[in-house]
């Protein structure tokens, strides 16, 4: 054995390397507490998405401004004609709530500038325009009496301000990226002051709506050549985390505020637009996939590439099945109104939702001891101890074999209708013995109770 001495001396040199190479935090919380924190959201697993501002008039891409290099004046005309008409939030809420999703994030500023709020920052804003009010504000709550968790998006770029330092997807710089062009546009453009903007207006929305459940800050994209990107430093971001949770202290923040050095600088992964094949490396991660209806977030009225009904319903599945949740995107038109290829969509989840969210809700990945069958997906509930088998495809001749799973299973029925299937073991396999008739859903779900 070592001397008491050689022991100590070690000791406090593994406290002093583990302090060294721990990662970094900006506060104190646990991960207990986070997970705590963190329970309803991903108990939920599916919410909606609304990316609505004045690019919805021009119905041809949120980020219009960037691909045409539009100018401030050139943009005026959207925010001169907008007038939500149709706006009703209360039937966003309602098809929101009937389509089985638990939480919306709306966005209160996109990288336009304009803002959907009543800030006293901008005269940029839904007040001043057709509109004449908040409606952010209409949003809260209405989503709050449908008793769903309410989040706000913020963009931290901002393509509208004249203090905002223009860089690489700037606009502007989209015809002429060259330093001269740069140093020309950015003369007399402050960033510290852009900062104090951010942060005013995250205060406002942190602080007159009640409680926000979910903050979507939006994107950092860093570059160490001048002019090309923006990331911690430019946002301030390790100060404006702080101030965020000061206001908000349970609320939950996405991970694009370009603080991956920091273990609590984010709560939660953000993987876009990607296959459902993607998510599988983010098993064992706290992570939402973002995916919109169609190519596009905001409105696009010629846009015709809209996922199928099964390709929907193939995310929501293989999310949950990953341990993730699905965030799924709503862009309304300049009325105010969802686009009726979203209700569509919103209407065949409500369907198969209604009978099927079970297997959802509080639900994350198999235990590894329980094999997934060939092209299906397993979720499972770890309270109730139920095993969820998604049929992504239905047997031509109705067998269905598990391996491995005989005498760990003690029922089987459908979830839609709790109709009992019947199963018998085959050696180490169960062995269930489907209906001629596949069940009125795209994908059925079979229910085991362990």
């Amino acid at each position: 054995m070592r001397s008491g001495k050689l022991q100590l001396a070690l000791l406090m040199f593994l406290l002093c390397f583990s302090a060294a190479n721990a990662q970094k935090m900006i506060g104190n919380e646990t991960d207990a507490q986070k997970q705590q924190r963190m329970a309803w959201w991903t108990d939920s697993r599916f919410g909606m998405f609304i990316h609505w501002g004045l690019y919805s008039g021009a119905a041809r891409h949120e980020w219009v401004k960037h691909n045409e290099a539009l100018s401030n004046e050139d943009y005026q005309k959207y925010f001169d004609a907008f007038n939500p008409d149709l706006f009703e939030p209360q039937k966003w809420a309602k098809e929101a709530k009937a389509a089985g999703m638990k939480y919306a994030v709306l966005t209160t500023k996109h990288h336009e500038g304009f803002c959907l709020f009543d800030s006293k920052y901008t005269d940029y804003k839904a007040p001043n325009t057709q509109a004449k009010r908040d409606l952010v504000r209409e949003y809260v709550n209405a989503f709050r009496a449908q008793g769903l968790k309410v989040g706000f998006y913020y963009s931290l770029l901002d393509w509208h301000h004249p203090d905002y330092v223009m860089d690489e997807i700037h606009p502007l710089m989209q015809k002429d990226k060259s330093k001269e062009h740069y140093d020309k546009l950015n003369k007399g453009r402050d960033m510290a002051k852009y900062r104090q903007y951010m942060r005013n207006q995250i205060t406002e929305l942190l602080t007159n709506y009640g409680k926000i459940d979910i903050l979507w800050l939006d994107f950092s994209f860093p570059n160490k050549e001048k002019g090309k990107g923006k990331g911690k430093d430019d946002w301030g971001s390790v100060e404006l985390l702080k101030l965020i949770r000061k206001l908000q202290p349970g609320i939950i923040v996405d991970n694009r505020l370009n603080l991956e050095e920091y273990k609590d600088g984010a709560d939660f992964e953000t993987p876009e637009q990607v296959s459902p094949k993607e998510l599988e490396k983010y098993r064992g991660h706290t992570w939402e996939t973002c995916q919109t209806f169609s190519g596009s977030w905001g409105y696009y009225r010629d846009e015709n590439t809209w996922k199928t009904h099964r390709q929907l319903l193939d995310l929501l599945i293989t999310s949950v099945a990953n341990g993730g949740n699905l965030i799924l995107n709503v862009g309304p038109t300049a009325r105010g109104e969802f686009d009726y290829r979203a209700n569509n969509a919103l209407d065949t989840m409500a369907y198969w939702m209604h009978a099927n969210n079970l297997s959802i809700y509080n639900c994350t990945y198999a235990p590894s001891s329980f094999a997934v069958p060939e092209g299906d997906r397993l979720t499972y509930n770890p309270k109730t101890k139920k095993l969820y088998v998604h049929l992504f495809t239905y047997p031509a001749d109705g067998v269905l074999t598990l391996p491995g799973y005989a005498g760990k299973v003690k029922y089987v029925q459908f979830l839609n209708d709790h109709s009992e299937i019947a199963s018998k073991a085959n050696n180490t396999d169960l062995v269930v013995t489907l209906p001629k008739n596949k069940p009125p859903y795209e994908i059925p779900v079979v229910e085991l109770s362990l």
